[in-house]
């Protein structure tokens, strides 16, 4: 049982990781962008952790859980901001080898749109939650800097690796809060939340992910420019 997070975020990355060095995907040669851009996102959203867990807002299960903690979170914890953005980049990548083009166009524009203005007004009604405000305020901030401000082509490319993620977003994230077994690993305080769950997911957690997810591909998408730029201006000129 005290093995339980953990197991859940090493086997979350151990297939992604071991196909990282397939001949025909070779993420492993992005390790050096991914973990740059991770290190970033990760430490944004292990700050919000932290004070979200200090006020209560969520907490975790000690019986699932070593008691090893990094200031007030479990390492589990801290874990999972790398494990689960590994698995999700490796999977946009891979799909991005798969299929060329990508979904963009006025489809992916107007989808960005009423995400971002939807989740912003729920976020606002739901002001007094802390959870669920933060949550969705912070995701439509995210997705207007990215979409309309930074102008990123790969946002329609992510939308399709989402679609895929969903459901071992659902299996991983359903087992945490408590789907199938006596208690959960992460629990939630109700009073902070809307309420609804799916399953025994929050709703705000499906806003969470995505925003984590974004993020990380956000500077992981920079990274790669940038090693890229630095390796072109590396290789030495020929003087003929």
């Amino acid at each position: 049982m005290k093995f339980s997070y953990l197991f859940i975020d090493l086997i979350s990355a151990a297939l992604p990781f071991a196909f990282s060095f397939h001949r025909k995907i070779q993420f492993h040669k992005d390790f050096k962008a991914f973990f740059a851009g991770n290190f970033i996102s990760a430490l944004c959203f292990i700050v919000w952790d932290v004070i979200f867990t200090a006020k209560g807002v969520w907490g975790f299960n000690d019986n699932f859980i070593l008691g090893v903690n990094v200031y007030n979170l479990p390492l589990e914890e801290v874990l999972f901001f790398v494990c689960i953005p590994f698995s999700c980049v490796f999977t946009y990548r891979w799909l991005n080898l798969i299929f060329w083009q990508g979904w963009n166009g006025n489809g992916e524009k107007w989808i960005s749109l009423f995400l971002a203005l939807g989740c912003l007004a729920t976020g606002v009604y739901f002001w007094r939650r802390v959870y669920t405000a933060t949550t969705f305020i912070s995701f439509s901030m995210l997705l207007f800097l990215v979409r309309f401000i930074f102008k990123q082509a790969w946002l329609g490319k992510l939308y399709r690796a989402w679609l895929v993620l969903i459901l071992p977003f659902f299996i991983v994230n359903g087992i945490l809060t408590g789907t199938g077994l006596p208690a959960p690993v992460v629990w939630y305080n109700d009073k902070e939340t809307m309420g609804i769950r799916i399953l025994s997911i929050p709703v705000e957690d499906i806003a969470y992910g995505l925003a984590l997810v974004m993020l990380t591909v956000f500077f992981y998408e920079l990274f790669l420019l940038f090693f890229k730029a630095t390796e072109r201006d590396a290789v030495p000129t020929v003087i003929q």
